[in-house]
């Protein structure tokens, strides 16, 4: 075939730094159209992207040129240094420096984008942690607690 083509869709999922609830809704109207831009630049458009005080989720379609770690690295880099500059309570903002990443068939697209947009309602009854563990149990991640939470 001389034409590379792709569909890789991919739900990644990153905290705060020792999840330190910042990311309040003022930050998160400035930091999700941000986290749009800075995917698109990397050709990895983003379907979409929300989260929670203390975490992110995106869905994007990764781009065929680019890692999965490459891209997540400079979405984490490039936003922590953005989001440093833009309230005096975020000059020591961190990413924690591991992420998640889960394979999304396009079929299931539309109830990745719905879960997305409704962390609110789902960390109302949920924790960052036993979110976590239902997506590894449900992807057959095996890892160990002590690795995890940073």
């Amino acid at each position: 075939m001389p034409q590379s083509l792709a569909n890789v869709l991919v739900h990644a999922v990153f905290s705060t730094k020792d999840r330190r609830p910042v990311l309040t809704s003022d930050v998160q109207e400035e930091l999700f159209p941000y986290l749009i831009a800075v995917l698109r630049n990397d050709g990895s458009p983003s379907i979409q992207v929300g989260g929670y005080l203390d975490h992110i989720h995106v869905l994007f379609q990764l781009s065929r040129t680019k890692t999965l770690a490459s891209t997540i690295g400079n979405v984490k880099t490039s936003s922590s240094s953005w989001l440093k500059t833009k309230r005096p309570y975020l000059r020591d903002f961190a990413w924690q420096s591991g992420y998640a990443a889960f394979s999304v068939d396009p079929v299931h697209c539309g109830g990745v984008v719905s879960y997305i947009q409704n962390q609110e309602a789902h960390h109302r009854t949920l924790s960052f942690q036993e979110e976590m563990r239902k997506f590894f149990a449900e992807s057959g991640i095996e890892f160990d607690e002590k690795y995890v939470w940073d």
